[in-house]
């Protein structure tokens, strides 16, 4: 696997997994750095910075889980907003990035946003979070109070 992190740029193959000892600062800056982009997913939590490169088998199985969400929202007759991926991060907490996140009850803050503000605007209900090549920690979603989330973990063998 290649990885190649520097202040310039960010270079991680598929399936790649790098934890970084770092600042909210570190982290904000990897995050500009990226721009737009979706790859690599960056999370941060005291102290640490983690980056990870998903394989085309996590896009697949989110896509199939989300797809399975929405049909049961639609059944339902419940009205979402849905977003993938999505950076949701808290100042000098945290910052996470969920594969999908979903709001259903409260799918009107989120109606027609391209950004969120995390410090004034009301989480999303709920966050899928495909873990493949990488664990999530379901405590790191604490801060952002995300009343459910879904974790599907499927470790490959690389």
């Amino acid at each position: 696997m290649i990885a190649v992190v520097t202040p310039e740029k960010i270079k991680l193959s598929p399936g790649t997994f790098v934890h970084l000892l770092g600042t909210w600062t570190g982290y904000k800056k990897l995050i500009k750095q990226r721009d737009e982009q979706a790859n690599p997913r960056i999370k941060y939590r005291s102290g640490e910075i983690l980056l990870m490169s998903p394989l085309p088998k996590n896009g697949r199985e989110a896509h199939i889980i989300a797809n399975i969400i929405t049909i049961l929202l639609y059944y339902l007759g419940q009205k979402y907003e849905a977003f993938t991926p999505m950076t949701i991060d808290l100042a000098e907490v945290g910052g996470i990035e969920p594969d999908y996140s979903f709001y259903i009850h409260n799918w009107q803050v989120a109606l027609g946003k391209d950004r969120i503000d995390w410090s004034r605007e009301t989480p999303p209900d709920l966050a899928l979070e495909i873990d493949v090549t990488s664990y999530t920690d379901v405590n790191d979603y604490l801060p952002y109070k995300i009343p459910e989330v879904w974790i599907y973990i499927k470790k490959i063998n690389l």
